[in-house]
């Protein structure tokens, strides 16, 4: 027995090279549905590639699938409302600190009011230990009347007087945390750049949106902006990787905001309000100001720009403010994304899509399945297959063919292999295959010589005379089976019933897997297809695989349809001439003169005009063979009374057989009955 190794997949492994031939099968389905090449090569790329072994690989929508249970994981991995448990605990600590710390200095007085030593009398003692105690009271009292919103503690302890020096520097610690929060909703770049939120540092901030508000106003003006002068003032807080212009640094802006809000929208309703008075209690006036008319400028500029997504968590584990804007990023980037992928689903093209972003969301696995869906068009244009034509994709003659060959096979593929042939009669003539059989040689016969008997006949003639000499009447020639040649008329029902019933794919492929037949097999053969829905015209061999139904059209006009393929078989010299139908419903519209009549259900008049077409193709030794799809039996009376007529045949079939059967009749020029 073979042995066989198996590996972790490391995204290295070459898992899948489109085929093109492969690639081909999944067009010819897709064309006999729509019969758009774009909308079919769109339709490939959004429900995945086939590989050799038959199994479908990621799509689009497998992409779009997994970007959103990735967004889901993070919705129920995570709790929002963390955001304010971690500045309450951490408030809760430096209350904790400054109660022990001012319990330590009640204790530390009293010692030393209690201890007889020293240089101090004891009144001086006595004193100190009173104004100790009285500072802790004012505290203590302080402290039990804070408001209980972190918002109000905030503001209140940012004015009282710590007795803890430990609990003084974990308040200033907040109190910097809180601010680089509050502007980083903004102006992340600056704030990861700026060692400490001081005065200096909150001012330049300020500084910085004056600046963006006076070029956003200029632009507002129709005046070119200064950015350059900008990037020489504040290019330093952007690293190594600037914004190279206006709109740059505005979408970032845009994106910091619209995810600070997201954030907000997440929150619920009482967590929300105390963010935000938080985070307004951290800016002065100034800028708030300045944040307000930035607001002002940037939907003045890009009206309904602001629509700040709310996120619904349902998780445990606790975040950061910080790691909560980022998780904001991740998750308006996926949004993005999915808009992305979303929007190649309807468009023409995967260009839009971001490579980069998706690998950074989703693996480089994720990225290179995209690359191979881009290769489709590729790799059908390096086969021949399609071209570039005129602004959009065609198929190739080759194509074609490739398509053709495809339906005939597949409509084929249950058929036994006796049951297939020429156009064989059973008389014998000229133009068909030879037989065993031999025969005088007549004028006009083909000299398809038997040697042996010939040159007996010559002998038998004149035995005696060497060398051999013969004459016309010495020629005997094989006996050929008869041949004939076959004028066709395909008639497809385009009417709006066809696709509702799931029946046009199955016809359409029978008209491409049939032309292909005759085109191949039978060249001296004519093939006509004609469409019909509330009037009939012919359709060419280039456009039968963009053939579409006639939509919001309900009529059957078969009487037009007729008559349109009765004058086409009129060009024809042939003995053979006949009307392939597929339909699946009566006749109800009718032409008189140049005037269109519709009625459904149909009126006596139009079956009476439309029988009359019937009869006068009988007239013309035109055959007409009905095949009745699925959910076509009302129409039964009628195709008997006109089978009666015609002397052709009806065959109740369909959708998955309709190839099978016509072609069987057509090629053996026999009734089969259909079982």
């Amino acid at each position: 027995m073979g042995k066989f190794r198996y590996s972790e997949w490391d995204g290295t492994q070459n898992i899948f090279e489109p085929d093109a031939d492969a690639l081909m099968q999944d067009l010819e389905r897709q064309l006999m549905y729509d019969g758009d090449l774009t909308s079919a090569l769109r339709m490939m790329q959004r429900s995945g590639l086939m590989d050799d072994q038959g199994r479908r690989l990621p799509s689009l929508q497998d992409l779009i699938q997994r970007l959103r249970q990735r967004r889901q994981e993070h919705l129920d991995k995570y709790k929002l409302g963390s955001v304010l448990d971690e500045i309450r605990q951490k408030l809760d600590d430096i209350l904790k600190t400054e109660k022990q710390g001012i319990q330590d200095r009640l204790d530390e007085a009293r010692q030393k009011a209690a201890d007889t030593g020293g240089d101090l009398s004891s009144e001086t003692r006595q004193k100190l230990l009173k104004s100790v105690e009285d500072r802790a009271s004012h505290s203590l009292d302080k402290l039990k009347d804070l408001p209980p919103d972190i918002g109000g503690q905030i503001k209140e302890l940012s004015q009282y007087d710590f007795m803890d020096e430990d609990a003084r520097r974990q308040f200033q610690e907040l109190m910097e945390m809180l601010k680089r929060n509050a502007m980083s909703s903004f102006a992340r770049d600056m704030t990861q750049r700026l060692q400490s939120m001081d005065a200096e540092s909150l001012a330049a901030m300020r500084h910085f949106l004056e600046a963006v508000n006076q070029m956003l106003e200029a632009r507002r003006r129709g005046e070119e902006p200064d950015f350059e002068g900008f990037m020489r003032q504040f290019g330093q807080f952007f690293g190594d990787n600037p914004p190279k212009d206006l709109d740059e640094l505005i979408d970032r802006l845009q994106k910091q905001i619209a995810q600070a809000q997201s954030l907000m929208e997440s929150l619920s309703p009482e967590d929300r309000r105390q963010l935000e008075d938080l985070i307004k209690s951290m800016l002065d006036e100034s800028t708030q100001y300045e944040l307000s008319k930035l607001a002002s400028n940037l939907e003045s500029l890009y009206p309904g720009w602001y629509k700040p997504q709310p996120y619904p968590f349902s998780g445990e584990e606790s975040l950061s403010y910080n790691e909560a804007l980022k998780l904001m990023e991740q998750l308006q980037k996926m949004d993005g994304l999915e808009d992305q992928l979303e929007e190649s689903q309807r468009s023409q093209s995967l260009e839009e899509i971001d490579k980069e972003l998706l690998k950074e969301l989703m693996g480089k696995e994720a990225a290179e399945e995209l690359e191979r869906m881009r290769a489709i068009t590729k790799v059908l244009e390096e086969a021949g297959y399609i071209r570039w034509k005129d602004g959009k994709y065609e198929l190739t003659p080759r194509g074609m063919r490739k398509i053709g060959q495809k339906a005939l096979q597949n409509i084929f593929a249950r058929l036994r292999r006796d049951r297939t042939g020429g156009h064989r009669l059973d008389t014998m003539g000229s133009g068909g295959e030879r037989t065993d059989v031999t025969k005088k040689y007549e004028f006009g016969d083909d000299l398809n010589l038997h040697i042996q008997r010939t040159i007996m006949n010559a002998i038998y003639r004149e035995p005696q005379n060497v060398p051999v000499k013969m004459r016309v009447d010495d020629f005997e020639v094989f006996r050929m089976e008869a041949a004939t040649r076959s004028a066709t008329v395909l008639m497809l029902d385009l009417s709006l019933s066809m696709p509702m019933r799931g029946n046009f794919e199955a016809a359409k492929r029978v008209a491409v897997a049939l032309d292909n037949l005759i085109r191949g097999q039978y060249p001296k053969d004519s093939l006509y297809i004609v469409g019909f829905s509330s009037y009939a015209r012919q359709i060419k061999k280039e456009d039968l695989t963009r053939m579409r139904w006639d939509e919001f059209d309900p009529y059957t006009n078969l009487q037009h349809g007729l008559h349109f393929a009765r004058k086409l078989l009129s060009r024809e010299i042939c003995t053979n001439k006949q009307i392939i139908l597929v339909t699946d419903g009566e006749p109800t519209a009718h032409f008189e003169g140049k005037y269109l009549y519709f009625r459904f259900p149909p009126s006596l008049r139009t079956l009476q005009l439309t029988m009359k077409e019937v009869r006068r193709c009988t007239q013309k030794s035109i055959v007409i063979n009905t095949f009745m799809l699925e959910g076509g039996r009302s129409f039964s009376a009628f195709v008997r009374q006109m089978a009666r007529i015609n002397k052709g045949r009806v065959f109740y079939t369909t959708a998955d057989n309709l190839g099978q059967y016509l072609l069987v009749d057509f090629i053996s020029n026999r009734s089969k009955k259909v079982r």
